[in-house]
């Protein structure tokens, strides 16, 4: 089984040797092609407006001036000599739940690999956030990956769809297991805009991030791993809302 593995955090990041470890219990043709530096919140952009460039680290280790897109897209079209069987994006540091997906590179990745007709799995390790994030134990990923994903290897995934997983913030033998659940939805709240004065004298804005409300009562990504379990969520990238095309069809009847 040919495993291509991604992420957004760049091709030196932790989470991503903690992949590699998980993907190697599973088989031994693991290739990696990933951004060459970080690309959190890149979604699924591509890059359109300079050129992308390619370098071999080693016989199967690839990293790209590039978004986690351009990574799957530059495996698939120049880097492995034949379509993989299944491509693992992460292990993502932070969290990759609710509508937080639509600006992950991590789930964006895996969403090329859907659109290619590749299994397509998105990992990411929660982490406190009183914690250092550089410090972020990988500790459940790690001792949980493989048994999330072998169940997955011999699955039919439908057209176009993807599986998003999120290892709770505790270590390996704190969690309660694994539930099968639906995709959450935050509260709106983008967190802090922080400004400043940069050394020149022009202004600055950072996002900010901050803990996120969400809506309870119930069962979802967000409720589940902060119950101490894995959350793991189909999703699919058909987006259109068919309730409403009769009502809008309705809109233009001379269309």
């Amino acid at each position: 089984m040919r495993i291509l593995l991604t992420n957004d955090d760049g091709i030196h990041a932790r989470g991503l040797e903690v992949l590699e470890r998980i993907a190697r219990q599973l088989s031994d043709d693991i290739w990696i092609c990933a951004p060459s530096e970080e690309q959190s919140g890149a979604g699924h952009s591509l890059t359109l407006t300079r050129p992308v460039r390619l370098r071999r680290h080693d016989d199967r280790r690839f990293s790209v001036t590039g978004t986690p897109t351009d990574s799957v897209t530059m495996a698939l079209r120049k880097v492995l000599p034949e379509m993989p069987d299944l491509i693992l994006s992460g292990v993502n540091r932070g969290a990759n739940q609710g509508d937080d997906v639509t600006y992950s590179g991590t789930v964006s990745a895996a969403i090329e690999g859907a659109l290619a007709g590749v299994r397509s799995i998105a990992l990411s390790q929660i982490y406190s956030k009183e914690g250092i994030a550089d410090g972020v134990s990988f500790d459940a990923a790690e001792q949980w990956g493989a048994k999330v994903i072998r169940p997955l290897l011999d699955m039919p995934f439908a057209t176009r769809t993807l599986i998003n997983v999120n290892f709770p913030a505790l270590s390996a033998d704190e969690v309660r297991g694994i539930r099968v659940v639906r995709q959450g939805f935050h509260d709106y709240d983008r967190g802090t805009l922080v400004e400043g004065v940069d050394p020149r004298g022009y202004p600055y804005f950072w996002f900010g991030l901050e803990p996120v409300e969400q809506t309870p009562g119930h069962e979802t990504d967000l409720e589940v791993t902060k119950d101490g379990y894995i959350a793991v969520t189909p999703l699919q990238l058909d987006l259109t809302h068919y309730p409403s095309l009769d009502m809008l069809a309705e809109r233009f009847p001379d269309s």
